[in-house]
C-alpha cells in the first residue's frame, strides 16, 4: 500500500490546517487507498532549533524526516504569516535539507495553506510552490488556499477534490494523472504528417531544393 504523509504546521488547537490537511488526506485516500502519517510541525520545533544548532535530528524529528523520505506521496499545510508561510514550516523542511539534501526529489507534492482572508492565497504560487520546486519535488498543478469564509462556501471542496485526485494519479503512477486523475492514461499522440512508419526516416534533398530555388529565381 502506498505510503501519504501529511505535514501540518498549525499552531492552534484546534486548527484549520490541521483541518484542510485531513480533508486533502480523506480525499486522496478515497481516490487511491494508502497508509496515512500525520506529522505535526509545533510538537518538534524544539528539536528543529536543535538541529540547527547540534548538527543532527533529535529521535522524534528524525522519525518525521524518515517518514517523510520514505512516503509516496506529500500533502503540505501551513498557517499564512506575513503574506508566506510560517517560520516553523519554513524551518522543518530546512532542517530536512540539512540532514538529507534529496529527500523530496521526485516526489509529489500537495500544497495547501489557510488564512483570514483571501487576498493571501498568492502565497501557494509566489512562496509554497517555488519552495518545493528548489527542493526537486514535483507540485501538482492545483494547490489549495482556504480562507475564514471558505469554510462550509461553494469551491472549496472543488478544489480539494481536484488537488486529491492529481496528487493520487502521481502516486498510483498513472501517465494521466495530472489531467484526468484515476480515469486513465492520456490517448496517443498522433504521428507528425508526413511522417514514414516504422522506424524509417524520410531524407529531406536540401541540395536539391535549394538548387530547385536558385533556378526559379
Amino acid at each position: 500500500m502506498s505510503r501519504l504523509v501529511v505535514v501540518s504546521a498549525g499552531l492552534s488547537v484546534p486548527s484549520s490546517t490541521r483541518l484542510l490537511a485531513d480533508r486533502l488526506a480523506a480525499a486522496t485516500t478515497g481516490r487511491a487507498p494508502a497508509e496515512v502519517q500525520v506529522v505535526e510541525v509545533r510538537d518538534l520545533a524544539v528539536e528543529i532549533a536543535h538541529t540547527f544548532t547540534n548538527g543532527f535530528p533529535g529521535r522524534n524529528l528524525a522519525a518525521a524526516f524518515d517518514a517523510v523520505a520514505a512516503a509516496d506521496g506529500l500533502i503540505v499545510v501551513t498557517p499564512v504569516f506575513a503574506a508566506s508561510y510560517s517560520g516553523l514550516f519554513k524551518s522543518f523542511f530546512d532542517a530536512l535539507s540539512v540532514t538529507d539534501e534529496g529527500a523530496l526529489a521526485g516526489k509529489p507534492v500537495l500544497i495547501g495553506a489557510t488564512g483570514g482572508t483571501a487576498r493571501h492565497s498568492l502565497v501557494l504560487d509566489h512562496a509554497l510552490r517555488p519552495l518545493f520546486a528548489h527542493l526537486k519535488a514535483v507540485v501538482v498543478p492545483t494547490g489549495v488556499y482556504a480562507a475564514s469564509e471558505d469554510w462550509g462556501a461553494e469551491g472549496l471542496d472543488g478544489r480539494i477534490e481536484r488537488a486529491a485526485g492529481e496528487l493520487a494519479g502521481l502516486m498510483a503512477g498513472l501517465s494521466g494523472g495530472l489531467s484526468a486523475g484515476l480515469s486513465g492514461e492520456l490517448p496517443a499522440a498522433p504521428e507528425p504528417a508526413g511522417k514514414p512508419a516504422g522506424d524509417a526516416f524520410e531524407v529531406v534533398p536540401f541540395e536539391e531544393r535549394l538548387a530547385a530555388l536558385r533556378s526559379a529565381g
